[in-house]
């Protein structure tokens, strides 16, 4: 039997959770229409200067941050970001690019889980919670408390984002590359993807426990976890579960398929049809 432990996949994953991001041009658009998003919703440094004209930074909470690439992007627009994620080994790897990339100091990095956040309350202007490690608490009731946890430590009316893994774009991946039929209706069924089902209905091989959602239920799990969301948007769009069939069009190709990704991207139906689908909610 596989160990599906999401701590213990991510710290054998090592970089292979950095690279993914720019591993093809789907994953490529995860990171680019998430940043969009973050770009448009951040606060903004120049409306936090104080009397004396000191432009105070704005402070993110990159939750469940992985490798670094989403703290990496705010630290090098000027944000003071802490990183904070399960993973010792991604946390050791994202505090060596920060590193790398000059912004050492604009990243702190912690190991901590979403479900128990190790900071104070109203502590940050702005919370990303980015890639999926919400889907990875599995109990419905762990996720509440995780969502308010994201919610406690935002200061009131402060932006939160959040992005977790389709059920409709899994199981359609599922089908596409083989997976047992019978784990497959039970993912489009619960969503839940654990060690119990995998091992009773797929011969024990498997990544990590996840949760996959529904479009209608994410949005019902954030407000009651005390969100306010704002939008929901389709990551990937059309373009969900295309790597191979987008990997040879080009970069002028490439640029079509972003508009027609924009043009789409808050439709319910491609929402509930992405590989990612992302919240910009409120405190």
């Amino acid at each position: 039997m596989t160990d599906m432990d999401p701590r213990r996949y991510y710290d054998e994953f090592g970089e292979g959770e950095w690279e993914r991001l720019d591993a093809n041009p789907v994953t490529r658009l995860e990171f680019e229409t998430t940043t969009d998003y973050l770009a448009e919703h951040l606060p903004d440094p120049e409306e936090r200067s104080d009397s004396d004209q000191t432009t105070e930074p704005v402070r993110v909470l990159d939750a469940g941050g992985g490798a670094g690439r989403y703290a990496l992007w705010l630290a090098e627009r000027g944000h003071e970001v802490t990183l904070a994620d399960i993973s010792a080994e991604q946390v050791a790897i994202a505090r060596e690019k920060a590193a790398e990339r000059g912004v050492g100091q604009r990243v702190a990095t912690e190991q901590a889980d979403l479900r128990d956040l190790p900071f104070e309350s109203e502590q940050f202007d702005a919370v990303c919670c980015l890639g999926g490690p919400l889907s990875h608490v599995v109990d419905a009731e762990e996720r509440e408390r995780a969502i308010r946890e994201l919610r406690r430590v935002a200061r009131p009316g402060a932006p939160v984002f959040v992005s977790v893994i389709g059920r409709l774009s899994s199981v359609r991946y599922g089908m596409k590359h083989g997976e047992r039929f019978g784990l497959l209706k039970h993912i489009a069924e619960t969503g839940d993807y654990t060690e119990a089902a995998v091992e009773e209905l797929a011969d024990g091989e498997g990544w990590a426990e996840c949760h996959f959602f529904r479009a209608d239920e994410f949005e019902c799990e954030l407000e009651d976890g005390g969100l306010t969301v704002e939008r929901l948007v389709g990551l990937e769009g059309p373009a969900s579960q295309l790597q191979e069939e987008l990997s040879d069009v080009g970069e002028e190709g490439m640029d079509e398929v972003r508009e027609i990704v924009a043009q789409l991207r808050e439709d319910r139906s491609v929402v509930d049809t992405s590989e990612h689908m992302l919240a910009v909610c409120r405190a």
